[in-house]
């Protein structure tokens, strides 16, 4: 007698993950989980379904995650004017002033996404107050740098926020003086965050918020996504609160597995169990992370903490958002209480001095009586970015228990202006995804969204490719650095759960594990890898159930 499953899947090309060889043609599906891998004559033989799907040949992966993005702010740039498309300050200025035309006079207006480094003009410039007076003097004006690290306001944005000659930049910020000594409206890490004090959140209305973000959820759906570690920077007023997720689940409304990193300590105090017990992922889609904290800016700013000063800008080192002393005490108070670090550092200073903090976190707790077991049984301890490292701090970091997140998508437009940023002998060090997993480091892919778009295919076309979406230049930036397919796809899923514990539940399609997984209209492994971008998802099942269906590709499969 046939065993009765919720689902069956059959006829597929289903590459498991568990390693790269291993394809099977068939899933079985029961609660939720995958309780057959196999093929389609052992299927039939032993399994009926509620519901079975003929896949017709097509490739299923499994679900594909984002291991470091701000869906806050993803969901609050759509409430912004969007700069992101923009090819020179002229376009910009435009688009800054038709919303002033249709804006109240006095009323903020807020901009977001620009990447001086795309515009056309090959200057490389930040616009200053000036540039944004010429879209309105009647409304105080603030936007924001792609990589959120750097905002630029005009003068009635400065004046709005009694900035003025003299004003101090305090630890951890910039601001730019010009020769009269005001200031000319770029500010840099800690002290754009005087803005986000005084202009109304959008997103405080419930039900533009609940909108937005389901909106947002289903596209991410739409991409094959069944996870995201979202990341709050209250400062900025990028907020991340489970319960929000947590209402939209009930309401039918959330498609991924969502974990939420906080950027203030207490709001983790407490309320996560200690150790990687506390942070496993199990039935409940939504949970608790940890606990974020910058330690530099970008380089895009020319605010990543280098150890010598920027080839493009010598009197420049980056800025050190928090000294060693504070990181490291943050860091031993959250991992006594088995909470875990989540660390920004792109530079290779602020590298050096994350390394430094988490060889003193783990010196303390020995010295505090910590027994090996104790501390292995801590989360590890994540970098987020670490594009620039040199061997020795890599040496340093394959005997820690650090996990990499890295954003290979950064890369796509990065490497048309990071030479001038670095230098070609220290550019050796960026972006060294390869030397990385030789180095026995595990890696995780994100995408930092809104500063990229989150959308998974890019991201590994990149980390395949080494090129631009234009594939620039032949044969790849740093070729020795390119990751086969099966490694640049593990980053975006199979990589993902051991980050926080969750890899006995997901990441790749075994028997016991949920069945989230993605189905693909092109096999991935046999495609040329420029065809990475083309690649076209049909459905999308988290916990075995359709999130998101193209509908056109199985109307007719399903028997």
């Amino acid at each position: 007698m046939k065993t009765k499953l919720d689902r069956l899947l059959l006829n597929g090309v289903i590459h498991t993950m568990r390693n790269e060889a291993e394809v099977v043609e068939a899933l079985g599906i029961q609660a939720g989980k995958i309780v057959f891998a196999g093929s389609d004559a052992e299927a039939l033989t032993r399994y009926e379904a509620d519901d079975t799907i003929d896949l017709a040949r097509k490739t299923v992966i499994p679900g594909l995650g984002d291991s470091h993005m701000h869906f806050y702010a993803v969901c609050q740039a759509l409430t912004t004017v969007d700069l992101g498309g923009c090819t020179s300050k002229a376009e910009a200025i435009a688009r800054l002033q038709n919303k002033a035309a249709e804006t109240p006079k006095g009323e903020w207006i807020r901009g977001s996404n620009f990447d001086q480094s795309k515009w056309d003009d090959g200057e490389d410039r930040l616009p200053t107050r000036h540039d944004l007076d010429l879209a309105s003097t009647e409304h105080p004006i603030v936007i924001k740098r792609a990589c959120l690290h750097t905002a630029v306001a005009n003068t009635a944005a400065l004046v709005r926020a009694g900035i003025g000659k003299g004003y101090p930049a305090g630890p951890g910020g910039e601001i730019e003086i010009e020769a009269d000594g005001y200031p000319n409206g770029i500010l840099r890490e800690q002290l754009t965050n005087i803005f986000d004090a005084l202009i109304p959140d959008p997103l405080s209305d419930p039900e533009l918020k609940r909108k937005i973000m389901a909106s947002q959820l289903q596209k991410m759906a739409s991409l094959g996504m069944t996870t995201m570690h979202t990341y709050a920077a209250d400062i900025w007023k990028y907020f991340e609160d489970v319960d929000v997720y947590a209402q939209l689940d009930q309401q039918g409304l959330l498609p991924l597995r969502v974990m939420v990193y906080q950027d203030r300590l207490e709001k983790l105090e407490g309320k996560l169990a200690g150790g990687r017990e506390g942070q496993k992922v199990s039935s409940a889609k939504v949970c608790l992370g940890g606990y974020k904290l910058f330690c530099d800016g970008s380089l895009g700013s020319r605010s990543a903490a280098l150890y010598e000063p920027y080839a493009d800008a010598p009197e420049a080192l980056g800025i050190v958002v928090e000294d060693q002393q504070s990181l490291e005490s943050k860091m031993l108070r959250a991992s006594r209480q088995g909470i875990q670090c989540a660390v920004h550092a792109i530079g290779d200073r602020a590298l050096d001095m994350v390394v430094t903090a988490v060889e003193h976190t783990i010196a303390c707790l020995f010295a505090e009586g910590w027994t090996q077991e104790r501390i292995a049984a801590l989360p590890p301890f994540r970098i987020i970015h670490a594009q620039l490292a040199t061997p020795e701090l890599i040496a340093r970091m394959a005997v820690l228990p650090v996990v990499l997140d890295v954003q290979p998508v950064f890369f796509l437009t990065d490497m048309h202006w990071v030479q001038e940023r670095l230098g070609s002998e220290r550019m050796k060090n960026g972006y060294l995804w390869r030397t990385y997993r030789k180095n026995g480091l595990l890696l995780t892919g994100g995408s930092d969204a809104p500063v990229e778009s989150c959308a998974p295919m890019p991201a590994i076309y990149s980390a395949v490719t080494r090129t631009d979406l234009e594939g620039w230049p032949k044969g790849g930036m740093q070729p020795e650095e390119k990751l086969s397919v099966y490694e640049a796809l593990c980053l975006f899923s199979k990589n993902i759960p051991y980050a926080v514990g969750g890899e006995v539940c997901t990441g790749t399609l075994e028997v016991g594990k949920f069945a989230d997984m993605a189905v693909l209209d092109r096999d991935i492994f046999a495609i040329p890898p420029e065809e990475i971008l083309q690649v076209q998802v049909l459905r999308t099942m988290l916990a075995g159930k359709d999130t998101w269906k193209c509908d056109a590709a199985f109307s007719e499969e399903e028997v």
